[in-house]
Formats: structure tokens, C-alpha cells, sequence
């Protein structure tokens, strides 16, 4: 009899089983009870049979410091089955919290988002994350028998730019009245430096991301992945979701990449590529500053837009590529370091692309954060490194008020704490996001395929969710999905990494 036969005939039995147990039992909570314990052992039967699948050979997972540490091998598909298999509670987890707040700020319902993604975004994926985004709704299914599909999981995939850049472009285009406010987001605080600016001359990394505490919380992914094709990538991540997203990452030919996302951007081509796509196949196919750049010029729909933070560990060269829709610059030097905190600084990429945003309002959250990089890193010309980069990344000075303060206004954000909130990206006061997780690494690391990692605040502080709630009932349709955010300790994780014993 072949393993087929017999998954088969094992499930057949436990079917029979729980029929005689229904027979057996008496009224209806002995009616239940057998329903409920054959579902629960077909599930299991169900888990098993999927945990022999071959596609799963040389995919692990493990637990460290906060994070969920995943290796990824093989061709796209089995990739894809991989991803979805082992990280199958947290991607339905971070799907319901995530479609949750895609809904209620645009005020649209998920059917809408299926159709874009099937419609306008589905058809110009490369033929290998199609295969990929394939393999994770079936491993997801096999492992819990989701009811997702692909055209939910692509939706999900573009959380970052199908809400807060195409909704926008479409309510104008439709002239919709009474359309809610909606702004693109400013996550992340990060730098970049070489040369004379750091203590060994190489290149040293470091970002903090910057979102809603009820996606922060779950984007705690270390993504080990060696693709069939391609180089190998060490970056973060959120479950399910192919690309890093907050985008920090490494690869084997020495790219080293980051980003912060230009504040009030406007500007959608629904004739483009998913930023999503970009960022993934540029991190993965990408072994210098100017290929990562046309990759990402390529098909560019103007979705998720940053200010790239790039490095080439082979030459020692920096840059930054400020990419609107239309308009970019590149920046580049191997003696200097070039920062973001969620400004664009280009004349044309304000003027085409951010025309709402103001470059000289000092008590917004971008201009502080700039200015504080600014004092922060002059004042440690030469002495920065790893260790260094991962104290700047928990920073609390509020330059607009002179003092420290943890706040909308710090490197190491804490929305929650401030009356203000961020208006620029429609940021309630008291809005519970901020700086939700850390990583850096610098030129050696990146060489031997390691970054430093830190989970929750950089600064170690911990969000609770009960007393917040309690404090701030608007927010209360965030109870389901807001959790406790405590912070773990800074990381380290590298390719091939085997947990600890």
C-alpha cells in the first residue's frame, strides 16, 4: 500500500470513528463533543500528511529573542509552500489584523481589494512570485485549510500600497464625495555610512520601522532565503508577505538595503508592477547599486514610495535613491552617510510627487527626526558602528522641544505618548504606532551574512494594550487585533542559522 493509500485509509478510519462516537453519545452536547473531536483529529491527520510533503525538504523554523526565524529553500513553488506551511497561525493571524485596518480606513470592502489584486495587480507579477504567492496560499491550506486564496493573499501582499496610494488615486479619479482622508504613510527612521564616517572605514546600516502597533507587533520574520535562482537573502519580515516591507535586507553578492517612505506622496499608475514585486526581485537578483535601481525603476506604479538607503559592501559606495512616480534622484558617495526619516528632499520629487509635504516645519515628525539624524551623526563622525547604530535607533530627543521626550518627534517613535499625533499621515492624537521593531549590521556582517535585530521599541520600552485601550476608547475597534508589544533583546541572526539547544 503506497503513503497515499494509507493517508487515505488513516482518514477514512477517523472518520468512521468519529460517526461511531456521534452514535454513541446522547443529546446534544455528546453530539458536539464527538463533532468537535473529529474535526479536531482530521485536522491533525490533515497537518501530518502535509508535514511529508518533499516540498518541505530543507525549510526550518525556529524562535529567538522575539522573533520567528524561517529558511526558505528551493524553486518559487516550493518556496512558496514552505513560507505558507510553517508560518501558516501567523499569516491568518496577520491577515485578519492587517484586511481589518485595510477596511476601515478606506472604507471599502474586502471584495475590492480581491479585484485589484486580481485585476491590476495579478497580471504583471513575474511568473516566478506568481508561483510563489501559489505555493504559500497551498501550503497554508494543507497546513490549516484555510479558506484564502490567491487573490486574497496578492491583496495582502500589497497592504502597504493598495490602501493608502491607489485608494486615494481612485477616489480622485472617480470624484467621490465625501471620501475619507487618507495620506500615505511615513514609516522608518534609518542611515547609511561609510568611509570617514564610521570606525573601521566599511559601511555600517540601521533602521527602525515605523507603523501601527497592530501590524508592528507581528512583523517579526527573519527571512533566510536561498532561491533556486538568484542570491541568497537574509531580511525581515511579515508573515506571508514576500517581500521584506519595511525592507531591510542583505545579499550574497553584498547589497545591503533599506528604505524610508516619502511622507504625503501622491501619484498611482495602475498600468505598473507592485512595489512589493520590485523590492523582492531587486533584494534577490541585485549585485550593485545601479542594478537595484532599473529593477526598481521597472514597471514602477508609484505604490509604497521610498527613499532606497542602498550599499555595495564590494566597493564601500552608499546611495540613496529618492523614487517618486514622476520623478527620482540618486545620490551616491563612498565617504559620507545619507539618512531618512519620511522627507523627501529632491526640488522636482517634492514638487511632482509630495506637494503637500512641508520641508521646513520643524514640529512635524520627518523634519525633527532629520534634524535629530543630523546632530546624532555629526556628532559621532568616525566612531560609528553596529553597537553605536543600535543606541541611535532608541533615541528619545525631541529637537523641536529641546528635550527628551518620547514622542511622534523622536528617532525612536512612540505615537501613543503624543497629544499630536502625526497629521501628515492622518495619525490621530495618541495614535498606537511608532517604532515597532530594530536591525543593523554593517560591511564584515554583511559578508558573513548577519544582522542584529531587536523586537519591539529600540529603546527597549514595552506597549501594553489593555491600560492604552482603556485610556483611549476611540481606538477600541483595534481591541481584537492590538496585543502587548514588549521588547526583546538585540539579535543576532545569520544564513543557515540552526537553533540553539
Amino acid at each position: 500500500m503506497n503513503d497515499s493509500m494509507r493517508r487515505a485509509a488513516a482518514i477514512l478510519l477517523v472518520i468512521l470513528g468519529g460517526a461511531a462516537l456521534w452514535w454513541a453519545g446522547s443529546g446534544a452536547a455528546a453530539s458536539a463533543s464527538a463533532n468537535d473531536a473529529m474535526v479536531a483529529t482530521i485536522a491533525a491527520a490533515r497537518e501530518r500528511a502535509a508535514a511529508n510533503d518533499p516540498r518541505l525538504k530543507g525549510a526550518s523554523r525556529f524562535e529567538e529573542g522575539g522573533w520567528i526565524y524561517l529558511h526558505l529553500e528551493g524553486d518559487p513553488g516550493a518556496m512558496g509552500y514552505q513560507h505558507g506551511y510553517l508560518l501558516a497561525p501567523e499569516i491568518e493571524d496577520a491577515f485578519a489584523a492587517v484586511s481589518a485596518g485595510m477596511m476601515h480606513s478606506t472604507e471599502r470592502d474586502w471584495e475590492f481589494f480581491r479585484k485589484a489584486a486580481h485585476e491590476m495587480l495579478w497580471p504583471k507579477i513575474d511568473v516566478e512570485y506568481q508561483q510563489e504567492l501559489r505555493g504559500i496560499v497551498e501550503g497554508l491550506r494543507a497546513r490549516t485549510g484555510s479558506n484564502l486564496d490567491v487573490d486574497d493573499l496578492v491583496a495582502f501582499n500589497a497592504f502597504e500600497e493598495l490602501p493608502d496610494y491607489y485608494v486615494p488615486w481612485l477616489n480622485k479619479q472617480q470624484k467621490m464625495a465625501e471620501a475619507p482622508e487618507l495620506k500615505s504613510p511615513g514609516n522608518c527612521s534609518a542611515f547609511v555610512a561609510t568611509g570617514s564616517w564610521t570606525k573601521d572605514g566599511l559601511i555600517v546600516m540601521a533602521h527602525n520601522n515605523w507603523t501601527s502597533y497592530r501590524n508592528g507587533e507581528r512583523w517579526r520574520i527573519v527571512f533566510d532565503i536561498a532561491p533556486k535562482n538568484g542570491y541568497r537573502i537574509l531580511m525581515d519580515g511579515f508573515p506571508g508577505v514576500i517581500a521584506s516591507d519595511d525592507d531591510f535586507g542583505i545579499n550574497s553578492d553584498g547589497l545591503m538595503v533599506t528604505e524610508t517612505t516619502i511622507t504625503q506622496f501622491e501619484g498611482w499608475d495602475p498600468n505598473g508592477k507592485a512595489e512589493f514585486v520590485r523590492a523582492r526581485k531587486a533584494l534577490q537578483y541585485a549585485g550593485s547599486i545601479d542594478e537595484y535601481k532599473e529593477i526598481m525603476l521597472e514597471g514602477n506604479n508609484g505604490g509604497y514610495a521610498n527613499d532606497w538607503l542602498l550599499g555595495d559592501r564590494k566597493t564601500g559606495e552608499i546611495a540613496q535613491l529618492e523614487l517618486g512616480l514622476k520623478a527620482h534622484k540618486l545620490w551616491r558617495t563612498k565617504d559620507g552617510v545619507l539618512a531618512g526619516s519620511n522627507w523627501a528632499r529632491d526640488p522636482q520629487v517634492l514638487k511632482e510627487d509630495a506637494p503637500q509635504f512641508d520641508p521646513i516645519n520643524k514640529e512635524s515628525s520627518p523634519n525633527a527626526r532629520r534634524a535629530r539624524w543630523d546632530e546624532l551623526l555629526k556628532e559621532n563622525k568616525g566612531k560609528i558602528d553596529v553597537v553605536l547604530a543600535e543606541k541611535m535607533l532608541g533615541d528619545h530627543s525631541d529637537t523641536a522641544q529641546k528635550k527628551e521626550e518620547a514622542n511622534e518627534r523622536t528617532l525612536c517613535g512612540h505615537v501613543d505618548g503624543s497629544p499630536r499625533g502625526v497629521k501628515e499621515w492622518e495619525w490621530q492624537p495618541y495614535y498606537p504606532g511608532g517604532a515597532v521593531q530594530g536591525k543593523a549590521t554593517d560591511a564584515k556582517m554583511a559578508k558573513e551574512m548577519r544582522i542584529m535585530a531587536r523586537m519591539g521599541h529600540p529603546c527597549g520600552g514595552d506597549f501594553l494594550a489593555k491600560p492604552f485601550l482603556a485610556a483611549h476608547p476611540e481606538y477600541a475597534w483595534q481591541e481584537p487585533y492590538l496585543r502587548d508589544m514588549k521588547a526583546g533583546p538585540w539579535t543576532e541572526f545569520r544564513s543557515g542559522q540552526a537553533p540553539k539547544e
